[in-house]
């Protein structure tokens, strides 16, 4: 809790300055329209997926995210930011554009209800992360990844995006994205301040470190 905190504290400098990261707001009515989203025409919608995210939501190139078991609200909450400029991909950026809040919501759900990626095998040591994951850094009020992201590497279900068995290149291109400040779509700039005092060494082994976790 005392990592928490201390990393609260941090943000009142960055959100005195910060411009609306999303335009996604959690009332009950967005909650219940993710979580009533309909199966079989996000099942429908995901065929145009197939090519970058895989068949069943696994994608087999590393440049691209796996989207299955992923966290509906994240994965709508993304497709929201991509349609309104909050996050900017050119490819991504087009499809979302076309997309209704009801087909991002029918997709999210139907990507959530797949089985989430296995965890890839790996022989690197990778204690730096396993502690930065499960303790953190309390000289530079880092908080545990855990804290965020569950034990497990699954996410929570408001919108903290599951890692595990996710793609090791992409959660590290991510993270250094949000590094360099080309993604600025996390909520109070959490993920900026947090990756900001990473090295990149520690960016790869930490997404090294979710690419193998069970």
């Amino acid at each position: 809790m005392k990592h928490i905190i201390l990393f609260i504290s941090l943000l009142a400098p960055v959100l005195a300055n910060a411009g609306p990261s999303t335009e996604v707001a959690w009332t009950p009515e967005t909650l219940n329209l993710v979580k009533k989203g309909d199966l079989a025409k996000g099942k429908k919608l995901a065929e145009s997926c197939a090519g970058c995210h895989g068949e069943n939501g696994v994608s087999a190139l590393s440049e691209y995210p796996s989207l299955a078991g992923q966290v509906a609200n994240y994965t709508y909450k993304q497709l929201m930011d991509y349609a309104k400029g909050h996050r900017v991909n050119t490819l991504m950026t087009s499809i979302a554009g076309g997309l209704s809040e009801q087909d991002a919501a029918d997709l999210a759900a139907w990507f959530s209800s797949l089985t989430p990626p296995p965890a890839k095998q790996g022989d690197k040591e990778l204690a730096k992360a396993q502690q930065l994951v499960e303790a953190g850094d309390g000289k530079r009020i880092i908080p545990p990844c855990f804290t965020c992201h569950g034990g497990n590497g699954r996410g929570e279900k408001m919108d903290v995006p599951a890692l595990a068995g996710q793609q090791a290149d992409y959660t590290a291109n991510t993270l250094l994205a949000y590094k360099k400040g080309e993604r600025h779509n996390d909520i109070y700039s959490r993920m900026r301040l947090i990756v900001q005092q990473l090295s990149d060494d520690e960016i790869k082994e930490l997404a090294q470190y979710y690419q193998q976790m069970h």
